[in-house]
């Protein structure tokens, strides 16, 4: 995701109370006041297991189109080296717990469904600007400098907020709390102050493993482990390209994102909806139908999403995403919208129509569409599309 990152400093320091741990049970307080969740302290290093981790994720490949998780690893690996003056990190979080808790069975195969994370305001805007009002509060109050990050930015965030005591990173590698479940937004204050470090959290995951076995895609190679390449929450937003045909069943009709190991872990029963207002779902998102979605332009879409994170995949992806729902819908009504878009200016879209239509047209009504617009097709890409689909509507539905 774009990164957001903002530097605040300073030589004043008027009223910071020599107790260490006095400073660090205001920050505390101060950080709450500013709209935060939870609040933890930890120093700016990583453990071996956390450094070693990432180590394996990358050179196994998992990381996929996510380049920027490598280009800067050696400072993702090492928050110390990131920052060298820095003595202690302030890891933060905000609740974005739902009121209720997404059902993974997906049910109504004509809506598209939206991961809660982004049914309401683009979080980065919404916690950047509580980020740098506590960091001016800080720096005024305390003195020191800051540096503060939003998720992007070569920060591990998830085992810094660990090593801080928000909580630990359950088998389906993001964290959990005791109190939030696994609806934390996480952010970081990098700071010169030297503040004592909390005890880290340790696993209670125990025998659990829901997450793994809810994974549509299985996209866990072992606990603690993810594949983003097997992932749809990654699949149907980092990734630029056509999405491989063994996920697109399995994708069922997820259009961006997706929260099924998040929302089944047991942990979340002591969730409480979130507080922020913001981060309620925006009725023209939450749950849309697949029909309204798939028919919006660039102008459209740019529109419709505008202060939202889906804003940021652009409309070509989206509805490459929406069209792979369309194909799982199982409603032949859906085709004359899949239809429309054969002649799209986007390959991304040409070719999931074509999938679409392969999934929802009697197979002599597609054998006529296929002889009519694959002599036309000049996209390598989509000419495959067409020549499989073709291949594979003549005796079943296509995987």
């Amino acid at each position: 995701m774009p990164t957001s990152t903002s530097e605040a400093k300073t030589r004043h320091q008027e009223t910071t109370p020599s107790d260490p741990t006095a400073t660090k049970s205001a920050v505390a307080d101060l950080a709450l006041n500013h709209g935060f969740d939870a609040v933890g302290f930890t120093d700016p290093g990583l453990s071996a297991a956390a450094r070693e981790g990432l180590k394996g994720f990358l050179e196994a490949g998992y990381h996929g189109d996510m380049g920027w998780l490598a280009t800067r690893a050696c400072e993702r690996a090492s928050p110390d080296a990131l920052w060298p003056a820095a003595k202690s990190v302030i890891v933060l979080g905000k609740s974005y717990a739902p009121s209720t808790i997404p059902d993974p069975a997906q049910t109504d195969r004509h809506r598209g469904v939206i991961s809660v994370y982004a049914q309401g305001a683009d979080y980065h805007d919404v916690i950047k600007r509580n980020l740098k009002a506590f960091a001016r509060a800080l720096v005024a109050r305390f003195g020191g400098e800051v540096k503060v990050f939003v998720d992007t930015a070569p920060v591990m965030e998830k085992p810094l907020g660990e090593a801080a005591g928000l909580g630990w990173q359950g088998k389906h590698t993001n964290l959990v709390s005791r109190r939030f479940g696994s609806w934390l937004f996480l952010a970081e204050i990098f700071t010169t102050l030297a503040l004592p470090a909390d005890t880290p959290e340790p696993d209670h995951c125990g025998r659990c493993r829901r997450c793994l076995d809810a994974c549509p895609t299985q996209a866990f190679p072992a606990p603690h482990r993810l594949d983003a390449r097997r992932c749809i929450s990654y699949l149907t937003i980092e990734h630029k390209g056509h999405i491989a045909r063994e996920f697109r069943v399995a994708i069922g009709n997820r259009i961006y994102g997706c929260d099924d190991c998040l929302a089944v872990c047991p942990w979340n029963k002591f969730a409480q909806a979130s507080q922020e207002l913001r981060f309620a779902p925006r009725p023209d998102v939450a749950n849309p139908p697949l029909a309204e979605f798939v028919s919006l332009d660039d102008a459209g879409f740019r529109k419709r999403f505008a202060g939202s994170p889906i804003k940021r995949i652009g409309r070509d992806r989206f509805v490459r995403n929406v069209l792979i729902a369309i194909g799982n819908s199982g409603d032949p009504g859906l085709a004359t919208n899949a239809r429309a878009l054969l002649n799209d200016a986007s390959p991304l879209v040409r070719a999931m129509a074509v999938w679409a239509l392969a999934r929802l047209l009697p197979e002599t009504e597609f054998a006529e569409l296929y002889s009519t617009l694959e002599a036309i097709e000049a996209d390598e890409t989509v000419l495959g599309e067409w020549r499989w689909a073709r291949e594979v509507s003549r005796n079943a539905t296509p995987p």
